[in-house]
């Protein structure tokens, strides 16, 4: 969508979800480079961007397929062209009629597209063996995150596993992962650990099962804070980070990456702050910035409230967020900060997690410097 050119930031309505195309190039071309180094395909998660734009330029870099986390994502990058899609998501039930009306539309129209669904239980297993549909299904791995996927010392694994391999009309893509643990880490090395742990469990259960006589095609990991630790992958052939296109103030935080890495910034404004009063009030609030309270684990460490506060372009774009302007809560609308402020000040806030601001918006405005070149749309994916 156009935009009249050099349209100064001073004039949009606030508040504004802001991407810095520079800052977004570079995240996209830094973390290709080091999959390519590390020796494994990049096959980005797109929950964090929604994008077309964004998914274009990951493709141009070289990225293998996408990552998506609902089947309403997979259907609209599947529909824009994009035809090498994982759903890593824990198979839903009731949305296995929509996978299959998906995939054999595709094929009917004679369309190269591969949906590649993950499964994690019996249950799971069982509806796929039960209609005709020729699915592509990864084996959801825990690798010490304890949130989803199968034991990998369990009989659930090889049963799944052997079940899955067998099925005439079904393909085993192989063992999929996600080290959400390095989330929890308090250091670069920490988050190394976790990425290593991920690493270690599935090529592990990997080696097992071939030695069993089944194939395994691909053994797929991912998180930001974990690819962006990591230093070895050796028997890992792809990676899925979402959150690097842009980072966000975890990242920072955790050392992911630098606060001028932050490539989404919330514009907002001022709209109240009462004589005698030790705070102001913004128009940015929890539909702007969610309610992710950030890395709280940190302790002190952690000490940005809802998010990051840059006063002006240079703090942001050198990487300083000023120490004295706590965002201290959010309300609906309403944004809370520390110090008292003019009505009409505008700030830019690196939110606590990008992946949950971003969907508050149904677009960005995409900026080189202090000017905006663009307006790219954000998917929307709930019925």
């Amino acid at each position: 969508m156009t935009v009249p050119e050099g349209l100064p930031l001073d004039d949009l309505p606030t508040p504004a979800l802001l991407l810095d195309l520079d800052v977004l190039e570079t995240n996209l071309s830094r973390m290709q480079a080091k999959a390519e180094r590390l020796g494994v395909r990049l096959r980005p998660h797109a929950k964090t961007h929604k994008s077309l734009d964004v998914a274009d330029l990951q493709f141009d870099l070289g990225a293998a397929g996408l990552t998506v986390s609902t089947l309403a994502e997979a259907r609209f990058f599947v529909s824009a062209g994009f035809h090498d899609v994982t759903w890593a998501f824990p198979l839903v039930l009731s949305r296995l009629e929509e996978a299959r009306r998906l995939v054999e539309e595709r094929l009917m129209m004679d369309a190269d597209v591969t949906l590649r669904l993950t499964i994690d239980s019996l249950e799971a297993l069982d509806a796929l063996l039960g209609q005709p549909t020729p699915f592509h299904v990864f084996v959801k791995v825990d690798c010490g995150y304890g949130r989803a996927g199968v034991d990998p010392e369990g009989e659930v694994a090889r049963t799944l596993v052997r079940r899955l391999d067998s099925a005439p009309h079904l393909h085993f893509d192989g063992l999929l992962s996600h080290s959400g643990h390095a989330y929890a880490a308090t250091s670069v090395a920490q988050a190394e650990a976790a990425a290593e742990e991920e690493r270690r469990v599935v090529v592990e259960l990997a080696e097992r099962l071939r030695a069993d006589g089944i194939e395994v095609p691909t053994v797929s990991v991912g998180s930001t804070p974990g690819m962006a630790a990591v230093e070895d992958l050796a028997g890992i052939d792809e990676a899925r980070p979402g959150n690097y296109c842009f980072y966000d103030a975890t990242q920072a935080a955790l050392g992911s990456c630098a606060w001028s890495d932050c490539a989404v910034t919330v514009l907002t404004s001022v709209v109240s702050c009462q004589p005698g009063a030790e705070h102001a009030v913004v128009d940015a609030g929890a539909l702007s910035l969610s309610k992710d309270p950030g890395p709280t684990h940190l302790g002190d460490a952690w000490r940005w409230g809802m998010g990051a506060v840059f006063p002006s372009f240079a703090a942001y774009r050198s990487g300083r967020p000023d120490p004295e302007l706590h965002l201290t809560s959010l309300s609906q609308e309403h944004g809370k900060i520390s110090g008292p402020l003019p009505v009409g000040t505008r700030l830019r806030v690196v939110p606590n997690h990008s992946c949950l601001a971003v969907p508050c918006f149904g677009r960005y405005w995409v900026v080189r410097g202090e000017e905006v070149v663009g307006r790219w749309g954000i998917f929307q994916d709930r019925d």
